[in-house]
């Protein structure tokens, strides 16, 4: 193990982890269900389904079936020219479930290019048209990946300092809260009167980067039925939120007006294999539909529906709409909430709130909450020492679990997270 961390020291840039200074990776020999297995014996519960990907457990057997099956028959090939059984199955199986709107299916290959995707496609749909519409509108805290595009309608700090002259010009509304939502509307409508907003990006109901920051279905609604007076193009990333996390399929179920474009990563494929999509609504496809070259939508990643990805997102799919995972989101999402009224008064807490699998605690410091304060170590490196996996934001505790997770496991992560709340 020594001579591996040794190799590991030498060779690899980990992300968002300091070259110096920073603390030795635990290497993970193997892993099952929640459990992740270190070299060393150690069994660490995944509290954060590993970067937020993993629904249905490591390993499970479904899935590890559907990638070797695929693999024996076909690994990978181009996609422009060419199609597969795997992706137009993934495609029939996400329209599906998708907000009855949907009707095209863009792959790529992470969240960030599935948001990069979206707003080219957006721009490209007035562009297409002749129409002047160039702006876009974002919320403030706003987290959309690491590309460029993602960094420009992302929150502006340190992730994206270095950069902030290459990015383009984005406007920001305030962030909805119970108290400024009229604030929040009259900004967004003096911005669409101007009628050269192209499009208006948001991770619905819950921001997850930025700290699990929540609101509520309503203000969101209320934004969209502007951007729909105004003809702006209304883009849903649904990276993080999608495939059951807020405990239904998508966030956007819980609202009445249906984005035009929607981008999905993380877990479409169980969090076994990197796969991105963008679907489309027939009225974006429209404008893309055209004997002109020009009007082509010119992008593509060599990787564009790999068929063991598609495989394995089928897999996971099936799992996922079946009775046993539904049923597993419900027990979660009542065991959050239950949790949630057991501490709301807790004195250690500045606010506790919950969506469906996602529970997040947000412990009261000194000054405004910030990613890199120091709490958050401390915080880490209290849940590894008792084997859970809880990587903290900035000073916000979050538990995002596989779905596999058992009632039993979850009270144990509970318990820890009320000992760290109890201790002097």
């Amino acid at each position: 193990m020594n001579d591996l961390l040794e190799k590991d020291a030498s060779w690899i840039w980990h992300p968002f982890t300091p070259l110096v200074g920073g603390p030795k990776p635990i290497v993970i020999k193997s892993a099952s269900g929640i459990y992740l297995q270190t070299d060393d014996g150690r069994n660490i519960i995944d509290a954060v389904s590993s970067w937020w990907v993993n629904l249905h457990g490591h390993s499970h057997p479904e899935i590890v079936k559907a990638l070797t099956d695929q693999i024996t028959s076909l690994d990978h090939v181009i996609f422009a020219g060419f199609t597969h059984e795997p992706a137009i199955a993934l495609a029939e199986n996400l329209l599906k479930i998708l907000p009855s709107n949907q009707s095209r299916i863009f792959f790529s290959d992470n969240g960030s290019t599935a948001v990069e995707v979206a707003l080219k496609m957006a721009l490209q749909f007035w562009a297409n048209q002749r129409v002047e519409k160039k702006k876009i509108v974002a919320i403030d805290g706003a987290y959309h990946g690491d590309t460029f595009g993602s960094m420009s309608v992302g929150a502006r700090g340190i992730f994206t300092d270095p950069f902030k002259d290459q990015l383009f010009d984005v406007e920001f509304i305030t962030f909805p809260t119970a108290t400024n939502e009229d604030l929040v509307m009259a900004q967004f409508s003096e911005l669409a009167r101007t009628n050269n907003i192209a499009a208006f990006i948001f991770e619905p109901l819950v921001q997850g980067a930025a700290g699990m920051r929540m609101y509520s279905p309503a203000v969101l609604d209320q934004l969209l039925n502007v951007a729909k007076a105004y003809d702006i193009v209304c883009i849903a990333d649904e990276v993080f939120t999608g495939f059951g996390r807020t405990g239904r399929l998508f966030a956007s179920d819980y609202l009445h007006n249906m984005p035009d474009i929607i981008s999905l990563s993380k877990g479409i494929t169980g969090g076994t294999m990197p796969l991105g999509v963008t679907s489309c609504s027939k009225q974006i496809a429209k404008a893309f539909q055209s004997e002109d070259i020009i009007k082509t939508f010119f992008h593509g990643h060599s990787y564009t529906a790999n068929p063991l990805a598609c495989a394995v997102a089928n897999a996971s799919f099936k799992l996922l709409i079946g009775p046993e995972c539904q049923q597993q989101i419900v027990l979660i999402t009542r065991m959050h909430e239950a949790f949630e009224e057991k501490l709301k008064n807790h004195p250690r807490l500045r606010d506790i709130r919950c969506l469906g699998t996602i529970l997040a605690l947000e412990l009261e410091i000194e000054g405004e909450s910030s990613y890199t304060d120091s709490v958050r170590k401390k915080i880490y490196d209290f849940f590894l020492e008792r084997n859970v996996l809880l990587r903290p934001l900035g000073n916000t505790i979050y538990v995002l679990p596989p779905y596999v997770i058992t009632a039993t496991e979850l009270q144990n992560v509970y318990g820890y997270i009320e000992e760290f709340l109890n201790k002097k």
